[in-house]
């Protein structure tokens, strides 16, 4: 199955965080960055969006919608939920 976003949607392919500290302490999900970073799948046909396919973004963590496709979650967002592109 396939998913186009329309409008000012935005599909993107959720990145985990990593749970670990460079000396080895486990982060619990709490303490965690609300921050979350992802890689852009596909963008609706709004000309505003800033952002393209495979672009990095980070996004606010309670933002959007997440779907299943293929057994992978995947977040719908709106264009105004992504904070900032990645390079």
């Amino acid at each position: 199955m396939k998913v186009t976003p329309l409008g000012d949607r935005i599909l993107v392919k959720m990145v985990e965080m990593e749970t670990k500290t460079a000396g080895g302490i486990l982060i619990p999900q709490t303490a965690q960055e609300k921050t979350q970073e992802g890689v852009v799948l596909a963008v609706g046909d709004d000309e505003a969006i800033k952002v393209k396919a495979k672009d990095r973004v980070i996004y606010d963590k309670y933002a959007g919608t997440t779907i299943k496709v293929g057994g992978e979650e995947q977040l719908i967002l709106k264009a105004a939920d992504i904070l900032a592109k990645l390079e």
